[in-house]
C-alpha cells in the first residue's frame, strides 16, 4: 500500500479511505475472486456479503448475557501498554499519536506485510522507545499477539473484511479493543460484540476520530447548552470522490476497498457522519435511534471511471457494482427527531460529511461552517461560526495546535482514549455507540433493497439508553 502522508485537509479524507490498510495481498486477491464470482455472501472466509445481512434483520433484542458496560470505566493505567494491529495508511500513521502522549508504551506491532512492520517498529525506536514485538508470520499472527500478558489495549486498523473477528479475539483474550470503521458488516455480528463486552468486561470500541473535530466538538457544547433550544434534526455524510483512490493499484493493498461496491447496497461507511450528530442527540443517553428509512440511486459512477480510466483486460473488469451511488437514509429516534445520512464516493463531489444540526432556535451547518441562532442572528443572514470559539470542547482549548492529520481530530481520539485509560475513567463512547454508528451498514443495504421499506434499529443498551449519563461532553478530569 501507497505509504505516502496527505497532510492538507483538502485531501485528509484520501487518506481516510486508505486508513483500514494492512491485509496482505494475497488476501485481498483471494477476496476479489470470490467477490467476481458473487460468492463469499456468506460465514465465510469474507461472510459479511449481501446474503449474510439478508439472514440478520431481526430487531428482537436477544436476553443480556452479562451485565451493561454503561459507566463501566478503564482499570487505572499510569502507563498504557498498545498494539497496533494493520500497519497500512491508517496504521501506519497513528503509531505517531500514541508515541506522542506521555505514559504510553507501544509494545507490539502486527501486519502480514513484514516490511510494515518492521517500518513502524523502527519508528518507535527512533522516538527512544524500547523496540516492540514484531507479528508479521501470516495472516493470524495477531491471535499470537493476542496472548501477551503485557498489552491493555489494542488499536486495529486493517480492512474491513476482518474487523469483527479481530475484534472478537481481543475481547475473548482479556484486551480492551478500538476498531477503525466499521467495526462489523452485519446486525448478529454487532450484537455478538456488545455480549462479548458484557461477558469479558472490556470494552469494544468504535475509533469515531470526527466526534473528535474541533467543529463537532463545539456544536455538541452549544446543543448540550440549549443554544440551539429543542433539537428536531441532523445531518451527517461522507461524501468525496473517491475514484482514482478506489483504482489506484498501489494505494490499497488490492481490491478489497471496492469490492464492498459489489456486495451491498446501502451506506457502507456511516460512521463519520452518525456518530458526531448522535452525540449531539445523546443517542443511547436519553434517546434513541429507533428505525432507518433509505434510498439509493442507481449504480453508474464506477463503471463509468472504469470505461474512462482502466485498460482491457484489467481485473477490475470483472467486476459489477450494485453499490448506490447515493445513498439517503432518514433515522428516526426514540424522541421523534430525524437524523439524515448519505453516502457518496462514486462520483464527482467535493469533500463534505454536511454535519449539521437544527433546533427550535436555530441551526449550524458545515462545509463550509456557518450559524443561524436566535436572538444573535436576524434577516435570513448566516453568522461567522468563528465567533463562538468560547464553546470549544476543553480538549481543543487545551491542545489547540495537535500534531496528526485530520485537522488534529487523530490525536484528541487517541490522546483521550489513553488519558481515560490512565485514569480510570469511563471511555466517551462504547461497545453499544459502536454497535448503533455502524448498524445503517446492512440495514440501509436492506431498506433500500426493500424499496425504500424502513428497518428497525436494535436496542443494543436493551433500554439503559433512557438513562441520561455522560458522553463526548466531558469535563475537564482534575489531575
Amino acid at each position: 500500500m501507497n505509504e505516502a502522508e496527505v497532510q492538507d485537509h483538502g485531501s485528509e479524507e484520501s487518506r481516510e479511505e486508505g486508513r483500514d490498510g494492512g491485509i496482505s495481498r494475497r488476501s485481498a486477491l483471494t477476496a476479489g475472486a470470490v467477490g467476481a464470482a458473487g460468492l463469499g455472501l456468506g460465514l465465510g472466509a469474507l461472510g459479511t456479503g449481501a446474503a449474510a445481512a439478508e439472514e440478520s434483520t431481526s430487531a428482537h433484542v436477544p436476553k443480556r448475557q452479562g451485565s451493561t458496560m454503561v459507566g463501566v470505566p478503564f482499570e487505572r493505567r499510569s502507563t498504557v501498554r498498545v498494539g497496533i494491529i494493520g500497519l497500512g495508511n491508517r496504521g501506519g500513521s497513528v503509531i505517531d499519536l500514541y508515541l506522542a502522549v506521555p505514559g504510553v508504551q507501544v509494545v507490539a506491532v502486527c501486519d502480514p506485510v513484514r516490511t510494515k512492520a518492521e517500518q513502524a517498529s523502527a519508528k518507535v525506536v527512533a522516538a527512544g522507545r524500547p523496540a516492540p514485538a514484531v507479528y508479521a508470520n501470516g495472516e493470524h499472527d495477531y491471535e499470537n499477539l493476542y496472548r501477551r500478558g503485557d498489552i491493555d489495549f489494542v488499536h486495529v486498523a486493517t480492512p474491513w473484511d476482518v474487523h469483527f473477528d479481530m475484534a472478537k479475539a481481543a475481547l475473548l483474550n482479556g484486551k480492551h479493543v478500538g476498531v477503525e470503521c466499521p467495526i462489523a458488516l452485519r446486525l448478529d455480528q454487532l450484537w455478538e460484540l456488545v455480549d462479548l463486552s458484557e461477558r469479558t468486561r472490556r470494552h469494544c470500541m468504535q475509533l469515531e476520530n470526527c466526534c473528535y473535530g474541533r467543529n463537532e466538538m463545539r456544536v455538541l457544547r452549544m446543543a448540550h447548552a440549549g443554544l440551539f433550544g429543542d433539537l428536531l434534526h441532523g445531518a451527517g455524510a461522507y461524501n468525496h470522490d473517491l475514484r482514482g483512490l478506489m483504482f489506484s493499484p498501489t494505494y490499497y493493498e488490492g481490491p478489497w476497498r471496492r469490492l464492498w461496491h459489489t456486495r451491498l447496497r446501502g451506506d457502507l461507511y456511516p460512521n463519520h457522519g452518525f456518530g458526531p450528530v448522535a452525540n449531539y442527540m445523546d443517542i443511547n443517553r436519553g434517546d434513541r435511534a429507533v428505525s432507518i428509512t433509505s434510498v439509493g440511486s442507481p449504480s453508474l459512477g464506477l463503471a463509468e471511471y472504469r470505461a474512462a480510466n482502466m485498460p482491457a483486460g484489467d481485473p477490475s473488469w470483472k467486476e459489477t457494482y450494485i453499490e448506490s451511488d447515493r445513498t439517503i437514509s432518514l433515522v428516526q429516534t426514540a424522541k421523534g427527531r430525524v437524523i439524515r445520512l448519505e453516502h457518496d464516493v462514486s462520483t464527482p463531489h467535493p469533500y463534505s460529511r454536511i454535519n449539521s444540526l437544527g433546533g427550535t432556535k436555530g441551526v449550524f451547518e458545515d462545509y463550509p461552517e456557518r450559524i443561524y441562532i436566535e436572538p444573535d442572528h436576524k434577516n435570513d443572514s448566516w453568522g461567522d461560526f468563528s465567533k463562538y470559539a468560547e464553546w470549544d470542547h476543553w480538549l481543543w482549548k487545551e491542545h489547540a495546535n495537535p500534531p496528526g492529520g485530520h485537522g488534529g481530530m487523530d490525536y484528541m481520539l487517541v490522546f483521550r482514549l489513553m488519558q481515560c485509560i490512565q485514569l480510570g475513567l469511563v471511555p466517551d463512547f462504547d461497545v453499544y455507540d459502536a454497535a448503533t454508528w455502524t448498524s445503517p451498514v446492512p440495514l440501509s443495504h436492506l431498506s433500500i433493497k426493500g424499496k425504500g421499506q424502513p428497518q428497525q434499529i436494535p436496542d443494543f443498551t436493551r433500554g439503559e439508553w433512557k438513562k441520561a449519563r455522560s458522553g463526548m461532553d466531558s469535563t475537564r478530569p482534575s489531575v
